[in-house]
């Protein structure tokens, strides 16, 4: 039967689905409805693309069917409609309207490269075929997993007449009659009609304010920015709650935290004498401490300002441009953000704004980020569908959107993520913890911090203003039920990576930064929030606010949180300058509110104006709030420390069982492998990346803490930056007081077991805790919580200067683990930072742990003797590899340590069953040689600063890849089984069984091409899209190699744009000898596919033209990395050697086979000499390389492979280590035909390969063995020479 409907209208429709080899998301969608659903009747998944297009010349559709919607290597393209085999069912999925499409979007500006005048209109949806024999209740399962209502919902199939949607005329802003005069219980009636986030002791706050002050009715808009601007996410009000009565229940451990209170209370008293203004609530508690250290001089380093941008410190770094090193002072950035409710009710889309958010802070501080960490908290996302709860998604659709979504960001925007771990516990099922950390940096010279002048101009920048994200800022601040997530939609925003990727190159350059006074980015609540904290008075207007579509009203501009923006203040002889920069970086800026002298926030909408209100009575932020405290005092007969962490652990144990405890150990959820999940995430853009997440010969030991270079510009540099987390969630729940003590201590440890010094560390905390009530026992644990980091802070002496908090944790009556999540960072250099990998047989294992009082609180001054000691042994390179050890004790951190070698160690003999188990949060294991460890040893027998710490011997390393303790032998295998299986359903591994051997043979070529055109110093063309993010890594590589670069920006806002930017990229062509295409994700790797845009702009005929010239009369060179070899082989640069565009059975790259982005290094071994690009590496000699891509699956026809092995034209292929090619999944990562990584052109001189070559320098993934440097770049300008 075929799907009966009429060609309508004008609209064109188009089906594309992948060939059945390539349908990677088909079959994986299929495994789930099996597994995972349990429906065993269906037996074949069809996914298909639909594109409705409209306003498009027929001319233009054409060419767009086969290089912007399909690709013909891949890809089967139906017209209009499709066929439906005999018992199948279909059902399509769209947006809802106002979330952003990134395909559609993406498919929009492609086309456009094609004709730049036209304007179609695109929409997508994504079309399921289900064939099988399954019940109508199966039927709506499948479709409510594919389905998630937050932010999509089912389409028919029928096509519409047009895609033009009309938009309604917004009404008037309305305007509240008779509020002032309103009785209680009238006022009540509307509070509860408006579904606010503030209390109704705020809303008699409001109408007091305008009954005394401007005697007149509010509007909407402004009862909304109220609302907005005072939540508990813009303006922290259970934060700033007034403590009023504290009273300690009975127990044990009462006096630990009475007497931190009453410590509190001291410091209080000193640092606010005589002052009434201020009163003990979370917010003065969770300061104290750094006031009180900054008073005493412990605090020197932190830049402050009136913006409020993140935690920045001043750093002195010596950088070498050439002539011997000179000093500069670096502003250090560092910021934590969550989005735990809207990760909790749309994954992809709230993880994605999670670090989006994050990164804006330091952003609009004008820190270039660099770096990012991702900590989040889940329940067992291993169960089946079924235990999931009424409202609620499954937790394994959580885990897998919500990193789909934050990596998705991440990798596209060009961020390294540095470390991720996901905590499990079974709390976390009331609503799941997302947190983003990031790290950025900047020249001091380049940020200036001046305040708003009346007359300055207030410019928008970025994105433009959608429904998205109306009521995020209250929305996370509102009671959640299983009914609350129908309703929740427009709360959640969607990301648009490539530009916040295209601010991050604005604000990166210095004249750019230094005309910016005052910056601040549209986090929550909108325009009215990020506009109106910028200077006292302002008027804004909202007319010349940029909109995504027509129909907003004057509220939903004010409110609304589209992401990707951010307010400059200037002055006014700036503004055009501002405005001709940002459009050289193809971003659309306008001039929206000007500063006034009055100190009131003044919008108008239609020329009227719809908010005036008095600054001073924002700034109130709303009623004054009270409650108590009744503190609980955690129970001494369940004490944590005292305990087998893991319960299953301790069974074995006591049934005498040393080897099950062990296994059930290594596959505990909290202790297992999630390198599924972590390889999601680019680990190695920026080429900055000290360590990579899992290290070793065989990259499984896992890293502990993230290190980065600081991403200087020009020179180099050996200053780094390093980032750790510390928290245990079932530690917090037993007592959040300990909880918050060893969450500083354990992320302490981790800088000093990688070679940092604790002494300059500063933390940065993430509150998460229960929603707070009238109840004052509810405000017991972020209470005690607090208490315990500003103990740890005042013991070691480290100040947190800065931290986020999120008070809603609770579903219903379950309420997620008490949270307190200490972050911290260190400045150190490169030459000192060690791996934790196991390095040598016979060498020694000691672990040295510190002593605790009586209440299991740690001795502050024994912690700081042990970490010192052991910071000295690491700078006099006396320790090989270090661990810092948690609750689950050694086995679980030695075991890691011994993986990524694969070496065995042999645990000591005295050592008792326990001691392999027990809680060891805060010791940190030390690998030493023999002789190292008996000087220790003798050392502490003779010196008093070692007598006083305790270490033991706990292991030798051995080349025998086993785990022996008396008389129990555990093989490496059986412990990697135990390791990696408990996640692989959840975060796979591997997707192909195939393991078997390829073919190498090297290709020797007599007469490699020699250039004619000689030239001491070539130039490098690199072309900058949507998308593209590797373009400072590659500029970078070529300099350093000799040659000098053009980098450009093509823009393609309007027609004109664009037409620009192809005489433009003709010029630098023609004064080029080189052209790199760069990776990156050619706008998001969308329409379903990568490097379209390159590809589609290049075909050109002028740029075509140039290109044609560079390389067949003046003999240039083309290199192509990840993105740039997709782009390359779409034009057909690679295998043909000219623009010629794909054929059907032409060699193309397509998903991997795990149908997730892979981010590892990888070993290519070089197979042949034909190209002048690899003149320089040794032809059979494997080296190693960062890759991350999602589509690096190299395919062709048979007849093609043998073409191409026969030409020399197969310049790589992925390998193990020694040099072994093969179908194995752990080397050939994304499956590709015989193991391909690189091809060539003909004559060798175009390349194109996946790794990242541009990736390395000194001190660059340090953790990983191997030669890095295939030296392309210096064989690329030498051939000119």
């Amino acid at each position: 039967m075929e799907e009966n409907q009429a060609t309508m209208g004008n609209v064109k429709r188009i089906y594309v689905e992948k060939k059945a080899p390539f349908a990677v998301k088909a079959k994986e969608l299929k495994d789930e409805i099996l597994s995972y659903l349990g429906i065993a009747g269906v037996k074949e998944v069809r996914q298909l693309i639909r594109y409705d297009v409209e306003n498009l010349s027929d001319e233009t559709f054409e060419k767009a069917a086969t290089c912007v919607f399909s690709e013909p290597p891949v890809d089967l393209l139906y017209r209009e409609e499709i066929e439906l085999p005999e018992g199948s069912r279909v059902f399509s999925v769209e947006y809802l309207p106002g979330q952003f499409d990134q395909r559609a979007d993406s498919a929009m500006q492609c086309v456009k490269f094609l004709k730049e005048d036209e304007n179609p209109i695109i929409r997508t949806a994504v079309t399921y075929l289900i064939i099988g024999d399954i019940t109508e209740d199966e039927f709506e399962r499948i479709k409510a997993h594919c389905i998630n209502p937050v932010d999509s919902r089912e389409v028919g199939m029928e096509k519409p007449q047009t895609l033009r949607t009309e938009y309604e005329e917004p009404a008037d802003v309305l305007i509240f009659d008779g509020f002032q005069e309103m009785d209680k219980e009238e006022l009540r009636k509307l509070y509860d009609s408006l579904g606010l986030a503030m209390t109704f002791k705020d809303f008699l706050h409001i109408q007091n304010y305008f009954k005394g002050s401007e005697h007149r009715d509010p509007s909407m808009t402004e009862i909304r920015v109220l609302d907005t601007y005072w939540s508990d996410h813009c303006r922290h009000t259970t934060f700033s709650t007034e403590l009023k009565e504290i009273e300690f229940k009975e127990g044990y451990y009462r006096e630990p935290i009475e007497t931190t209170y009453q410590s509190y209370l001291d410091t209080r008293n000193e640092i606010f004498e005589g002052r009434e203004d201020k009163f003990v609530c979370l917010m003065d508690l969770a300061l104290m401490a750094m006031r009180k250290l900054k008073k005493d001089g412990k605090l020197q380093d932190m830049e402050e300002s009136d913006e409020i941008n993140a935690c920045s410190v001043v750093v002195p770094v010596q950088i070498d441009y050439g002539d011997g090193p000179v000093t500069e002072e670096w502003l250090v950035f560092f910021k934590n953000e969550t989005h735990n409710h809207p990760t909790e009710i749309e994954p992809f889309g709230g993880a994605a704004t999670c670090l989006g958010g994050a990164i804006r802070d330091p952003l609009s501080g004008r820190g270039y980020v660099y770096q990012a960490m991702r900590v989040t908290g889940a329940a067992d996302p291993t169960v089946p569908v079924s235990e999931t709860l009424k409202g609620k998604l499954s937790q394994k659709r959580l885990v897998r959107g919500a990193a789909s979504g934050y990596s998705s960001y991440g990798n596209q925007i060009g961020l390294a993520t540095g470390y991720v771990k996901e905590l499990y516990h079974p709390d976390y099922v009331a609503k799941r913890m997302e947190i983003g950390a990031v790290m950025g940096a900047a020249p001091r010279s380049c940020v200036i911090r001046e305040n708003s002048d009346p007359g300055d101009i207030i410019i928008l920048l970025g994105g433009r203003t959608g429904r998205d994200g109306c009521g995020g800022a209250t929305g996370s601040s509102k009671v959640h039920t299983e009914s609350s997530i129908e309703t929740c939609g427009a709360e959640v925003q969607k990301g648009n990576a490539p530009t916040e990727r295209k601010i991050q190159r604005l604000f990166r350059r210095g004249e750019v930064s230094r005309i910016i006074k005052k910056c601040n980015d549209f986090g929550a609540g909108g325009v009215s929030v990020a506009i109106g904290e910028l200077a006292d008075g302002l008027t804004v207007d909202l007319d010349k606010v940029p909109k995504k579509y027509a129909g907003l009203d004057g509220t939903e501009l004010a409110i609304s949180e589209s992401q990707e923006r951010m307010a400059v203040v200037v002055d006014p002889g700036d503004v055009d300058r501002f405005l001709g920069y940002a459009a050289e970086e193809n971003l659309e800026a306008v001039p929206v509110a000007v500063v006034t002298k009055e100190p009131r926030l003044v919008l108008k909408w239609r020329g009227k104006e719809i908010v005036n209100i008095e600054r001073a009575f924002l700034d109130t932020n709303g009623a004054h709030q009270e409650t108590s405290v009744l503190v609980d005092i955690p129970e001494k007969e369940d004490n944590y420390f005292r305990k087998i962490a893991i319960p299953s652990v301790s069974k074995k144990l006591e049934e005498g069982d040393v080897k099950g405890a062990w296994l059930a150990e290594l596959s505990d959820l909290n202790v297992c492998s999630q390198k599924g999940l972590v390889e999601m995430f680019d680990s190695s853009i920026g080429a900055g990346s000290v360590l990579m997440p899992y290290g070793g010969q065989y990259q499984l030991t896992e890293t502990q803490v993230m290190v980065a270079k600081l991403p200087v510009l020009k020179g180099k540099t050996d200053t780094v930056t390093m980032m750790s987390y510390g928290f245990d969630p079932y530690l917090s729940s037993w007592s959040p007081y300990h909880g918050a003590v060893y969450a500083v201590t354990e992320s302490m440890a981790k800088i000093v077991a990688a070679g940092g010094d604790f002494s300059r560390i500063r933390l940065t905390f993430q509150e998460y805790f229960r929603r707070m009530t009238a109840d004052p026992e509810r405000w017991s644990q972020p209470f005690t919580a607090l208490l315990g980091a500003y103990d740890a802070q005042i013991g070691y002496g480290l100040p947190s200067i800065g931290g986020k908090d999120s008070m809603s944790g609770t579903f219903n009556d379950i309420d997620v683990p008490p949270t307190l999540v200490s972050f911290a960072v260190d400045i150190a250099q490169g030459r000192d930072i060690i791996t934790p990998e196991l390095k040598e047989p016979s060498d020694v294992l000691l672990q040295f742990w510190f002593d605790k009082d009586d209440y299991d609180i740690p001795v502050y001054e024994h912690v700081m003797d042990t970490y010192g000691f052991i910071h000295e042994l690491i700078l006099a390179g006396k320790v090989k590899a270090a661990y810092a050890l948690d609750s689950r004790g050694l086995v679980s951190g030695v075991s890691k340590m011994a993986f990524g070698n694969k070496l065995g160690v042999a645990y000591e003999k005295e050592l008792k069953d326990r001691d392999l188990f027990e809680n060891c949060l805060g010791d940190i294991v030390l690998e030493v040689t023999e002789k190292q460890a008996e000087e220790l040893f003798a050392q502490k027998e003779s010196d008093d600063k070692a007598a006083g710490l305790n270490f033991r011997k706990v292991g030798t390393v051995t080349k025998e890849p086993v785990f022996t303790y008396q008389n129990v032998a555990i093989s490496m295998e059986e412990a990697l089984e135990a390791w990696k299986s408990k996640l692989e359903k959840v975060f796979p591994t591997k997707a192909q069984k195939d393991t078997s051997e390829v073919a190498s043979p090297l290709y020797r070529e007599p007469h490699v091409h020699i250039c004619k055109n000689k030239i001491a110093k070539p130039t490098v063309f690199i072309p900058v899209f949507p998308g593209t993010n590797c373009e400072y890594d590659s500029a970078k590589a070529f300099e350093r190699a000799g040659a000098q670069t053009i980098t450009r920006v093509f823009k393609n806002r309007t027609p004109e744009d664009i037409r620009e930017s192809v005489e433009a990229f003709k010029q630098d062509i023609e004064k080029a000898q080189i052209i790199m295409f760069p990776g990156g994700f050619s706008a998001g790797d969308e329409p379903d596919g990568s490097a379209k845009f390159f590809a589609t702009a290049f075909r050109n005929e002028q740029i075509k033209e140039a290109v044609s010239r560079l390389l067949q009369e003046r003999d240039g060179l083309a290199l192509g990395i990840c993105n740039g070899f997709q782009a390359l082989i779409k034009l057909g640069l690679v295998p043909y050697g000219e623009i010629v565009g794909q054929k059907e059975d032409s060699p193309t790259l397509t998903f991997n086979t795990i149908n997730r982005h892979i981010s590892k290094m990888v070993y290519t071994k070089v197979v042949s000499n034909k190209s002048p690009w690899l003149s320089m590496a040794e032809l059979g000699k494997t080296y190693v390389t960062p890759a991350s891509h999602g589509e690096g699956r190299f395919v062709a026809p048979k007849e093609w492979l043998t073409k191409l092995f026969e030409n020399g034209q197969v310049a790589t292929q992925y390998a193990d280590p020694w040099g072994n090619v093969s179908m194995d999944e752990e080397w050939n990562i994304n499956g590709s035909y015989c193991a391909i990584e690189g091809i060539t052109s003909p004559d060798g001189r175009c390349l194109g390969k996946m790794a990242h070559v541009e990736r390395r320098g000194q001190k660059v993934a340090i953790n990983i063995s191997g030669e890095q440097d295939l030296k392309i770049f210096e064989a690329g300008v030498e051939y000119f020479k």
